[in-house]
């Protein structure tokens, strides 16, 4: 199999921060009318944790939860897994936070599982991007992003 990511784009901590920071007031922007913006923020995990939580901080929500989906392993894709489901009914009121949509495999999991939420990620690729209510910053098909997160090897190995 060939690798199909021709560039790699090294984000810094600042930076996803700051971009994440420019989600939230996006959110902001769209949020329900009247009453608290969401009932429940669900991060898609591994990588939705750290924009989620800067979300959950920048627009003061408290209830968090997390949809555990294993799709990547380095730079290659598997099957989607579910790890772990949230408990967030149909999604209605949920606002889910993801670091980055790339072919939408992940995403197409989610929907299925929380048909009725919003959702939001930082970076989104034209085959995922029709699933994204909200992003920031739309990249090459053929980008790799290689976060700040994923700068160094873990203590634990991945299959650890």
């Amino acid at each position: 199999m060939t690798d199909p990511y021709r560039h790699n784009l090294s984000v810094s901590w600042e930076e996803f921060h700051r971009l994440s920071r420019v989600l939230s007031e996006r959110l902001l922007a769209v949020r329900p009318p009247g009453g608290p913006p969401w009932r429940l923020l669900v991060a898609v995990t591994r990588g939705g944790l750290v924009p989620a939580a800067i979300v959950a901080r920048e627009l003061n929500l408290r209830v968090v939860d997390t949809l555990c989906i294993a799709s990547y392993d380095e730079r290659s894709r598997g099957q989607p897994q579910v790890l772990k489901a949230a408990g967030a009914g149909d999604g209605e009121g949920v606002l889910v936070v993801d670091d980055l949509v790339d072919t939408g495999v992940t995403a197409r999991v989610m929907r299925g599982l929380l048909p009725k939420a919003h959702f939001a990620t930082v970076f989104a690729k034209p085959e995922g991007r029709p699933l994204v209510d909200t992003f920031v910053a739309e990249i090459g098909q053929d980008t790799w992003i290689v976060f700040p997160w994923d700068q160094h090897p873990p203590i634990v190995g991945a299959r650890g």
